[in-house]
């Protein structure tokens, strides 16, 4: 009886299988008929800011400035030239800020934190202190608000614009 080898058979027909999937996924990222001519399942968000009010009270408050909502903290802070330590850079490289109150000409006022519950766990804490600190170093005053008690628009220019003691959060 003769026996057949099908090794070799094998061989090609898996051979023939990966290079059709080869194929198929390499036309599946093509430009022209693949991830980019479809939709993707994204839609945009109602709201971008869950801190409208105090928001719009920033605006209404500090007119003649520029009000930025949602600002990462890399955006604002440069590193001294020649350093950039990874320990540092790791520990702020996620963080973003509430709000940062530019002048006319773009400089940075200060930053804004809208603090809720949240800011109590100890991850969020650790991320706050990280925050400060990066912004102290930098010169950056650093005002935190309570989502529970928002200031009033003659609140916000007293410490924004003169500087004066900014209500802190209680911790």
């Amino acid at each position: 009886m003769k026996t057949l080898h099908l090794t070799p058979y094998i061989g090609l027909l898996l051979a023939l299988i990966a290079a059709g999937v080869i194929s198929l996924v390499a036309k599946g990222f093509s430009s022209r008929g693949g991830v980019l001519s479809h939709p993707w399942p994204v839609e945009a968000k109602r709201y971008l800011l869950s801190e409208r009010a105090l928001y719009q009270r920033l605006v209404q408050s500090l007119l003649g400035h520029i009000v930025l909502a949602q600002v990462q903290l890399l955006q604002v802070l440069k590193f001294n030239r020649g350093r950039r330590p990874y320990a540092v850079l790791n520990r702020i490289s996620q963080l973003s800020l509430d709000f940062l109150i530019l002048n006319p000409d773009t400089g940075p006022v200060a930053a804004i934190e809208l603090d809720d519950v949240t800011h109590e766990l100890g991850d969020r804490r650790r991320a706050d202190a990280n925050k400060s600190h990066a912004l102290k170093s930098a010169g950056i005053p650093l005002i935190r608000w309570s989502a529970k008690h928002l200031p009033d628009t003659a609140a916000i220019r007293a410490v924004v614009l003169t500087g004066q003691s900014a209500h802190e959060v209680p911790r």
